[in-house]
């Protein structure tokens, strides 16, 4: 990796020197503009759009557009002028909890790497930071503009990560927000159950970018001059449902089979029920019959005993 910042983190009055690295990659396909029939590669020339001259690196400068087709031009010089204090400091703001911090705000990650002697003070500040269960709330300049951040820790690694400034996040304004749509007590149960059904836990190496795969796969083909082997059908999108509850039991059943589970009672709740005992409380007045009737019986004879002396 190639280090693209070179800065120090200022906490407090101690200086860490550190550098940066970009911590993720895009793992997309790229492809080049070429001319169809003979491949070749497809060049824009930079051309001014008053003069129709083509413009060389040197000769261009940033404009800001004022409106009435005016523009302002800035130099190098101009934004040198700046003052840019966090240009090579990471300035450590506050100390947070990490819940406090709404992901929308998050931009992109980057790893910090003690720089010389270092690497003690940069141990200090993220065994602190673990303990303390916080991240650090920081400022820090990349390519001449100035970001918020967090510091926090990953892997034994001070990861920092850029935000966006709380103005460039868009409030959603749709219609359905106004209306008066509330989900049944049913229904939400029933999205209950279908969301308990497909809990599990997190791992991001499960999951796989198949459409960049079946891509390559076609790339490779063509290389080879073999013949391209179509990917299975995916399954098709169910349609639009009509009973929501309907859709949703579905859903269920199909997540508890795709988890290997029927959705019948375990074992335990069939030998569960009591009501099975019931019966033998009702043989208890059969008994009372029985001695019942050996009660008369016994009382036959004492009544011919009665005649007798009669």
């Amino acid at each position: 990796m190639r280090a693209i910042w070179k800065g120090a983190v200022s906490f407090g009055l101690v200086s860490i020197a550190v550098k940066l690295y970009s911590a993720t990659e895009e793992k997309d396909i790229r492809f080049h503009q070429v001319h169809r029939t003979d491949g070749g590669r497809i060049k824009y020339q930079r051309t001014c759009s008053v003069d129709g001259e083509v413009v060389s690196y040197d000769d261009i400068a940033k404009g800001y557009d004022i409106g009435g087709g005016e523009m302002v031009i800035l130099t190098d010089e101009d934004f040198a002028d700046l003052p840019l204090t966090t240009s090579r400091a990471i300035d450590v703001l506050q100390f947070v909890p990490a819940e406090d911090i709404d992901p929308i705000l998050f931009a992109k990650a980057y790893y910090l790497e003690p720089e010389g002697q270092a690497a003690k003070p940069y141990v200090l500040l993220r065994d602190a930071l673990r303990d303390a269960d916080r991240v650090a709330i920081v400022k820090i300049a990349i390519r001449q503009r100035e970001q918020l951040a967090t510091l926090r820790v990953h892997d034994d690694v001070l990861v920092l990560n850029t935000m966006l400034w709380p103005d460039e996040v868009r409030t959603p304004e749709f219609g359905f927000l106004d209306d008066d749509v509330e989900a049944r007590p049913a229904e939400l149960a029933m999205a209950s159950s279908l969301i308990d059904s497909m809990a599990g836990s997190f791992k991001p190496e499960e999951f796989t970018d198949n459409y960049r795969t079946a891509l390559q796969e076609v790339i490779d083909a063509k290389v080879e001059g073999r013949e391209i082997v179509q990917p299975e059908e995916a399954e098709e999108a169910p349609a639009a449902a009509i009973d929501l509850m309907a859709a949703l039991k579905a859903s269920v059943e199909r997540a508890k089979k795709a988890r290997g589970e029927t959705g019948e009672p375990t074992p335990a709740k069939k030998s569960a029920p009591t009501k099975k005992a019931a019966p033998a409380k009702k043989a208890a007045p059969a008994k009372k019959a029985a001695s019942a009737t050996s009660a008369t019986k016994k009382a036959a004879p004492a009544k011919k005993a009665a005649k007798k002396s009669a």
